[in-house]
């Protein structure tokens, strides 16, 4: 069974860059699509970013696309998001999530989650 620990948040101002890491354990991880998604307070969680088990696919919301970065490193069982030009409305809980079935961009495709980092943008 993969187990997934995020890190990386933090609290930033607007424009600034983070970087979320996501480290799994496990022998399979590299075989998998992985996800992130985020969490706003009152909101449904959504959809992010996501890519395939070799990191040659990936797949972004279109309120990240062109500011966010998803890549892997099978070697060392971790897949992190760079976040530039970041705004208060990124301000969310961001998980990271195994998808055992290819990668995918609705939370049901995605059967392993971590415990998720907390983003605030400040304006």
């Amino acid at each position: 069974q993969v187990q997934l620990v995020e890190s990386g948040g933090g609290l930033v101002q607007a424009g600034d860059s983070l970087r979320l890491s996501c480290a799994a354990s496990g022998r399979t991880f590299s075989t998998y699509a992985m996800g992130w998604f985020r969490q706003a307070p009152g909101k449904e969680r959504e959809f992010t970013a996501g890519i395939n088990w070799s990191g040659g696919n990936t797949y972004y919301a279109d309120s990240v696309k062109g500011r966010f970065t998803i890549s892997r490193d099978n070697a060392k069982n971790t897949v992190n998001l760079q976040m530039n030009s970041l705004k208060p409305e990124d301000t969310a809980a961001y998980y990271c999530a195994l998808a055992p079935y290819g990668l995918g961009n609705r939370s049901r495709d995605y059967n392993i989650w971590g415990q998720g980092t907390q983003v605030t943008v400040s304006s």
